[in-house]
């Protein structure tokens, strides 16, 4: 599956831009509307939102990795010891 876009279910969205908000408020002691923050939020899902996701599948396949080399060693431990050597 190949997606283009990060969309965010109403339910994140508003929580996402109360935050955006919050944020130009208690730290910029700026005001934005709720369609300022949304727009916000569209750029940054747009324009940044590739990186964060590819981290995300980065930090996944790290791992996932090690997962199997555990599984790879306690598979190699389980072994019974034959003349057959590999």
């Amino acid at each position: 599956m190949h997606t283009t876009d990060i969309a965010f279910s109403p339910a994140e969205k508003e929580v996402i831009v109360r935050k955006i908000k919050l944020y130009f408020s208690e730290e910029l002691d700026q005001s934005i509307g709720s369609f300022d923050a949304e727009f916000l939020l569209d750029f940054f899902a747009k324009e940044i939102g590739a990186y964060f996701y590819n981290r995300g599948l980065y930090d996944t396949q790290a791992v996932l990795s090690k997962k199997l080399d555990d599984i790879q060693d306690a598979i190699y431990q389980l072994e019974r010891p034959t003349e057959f050597q590999r």
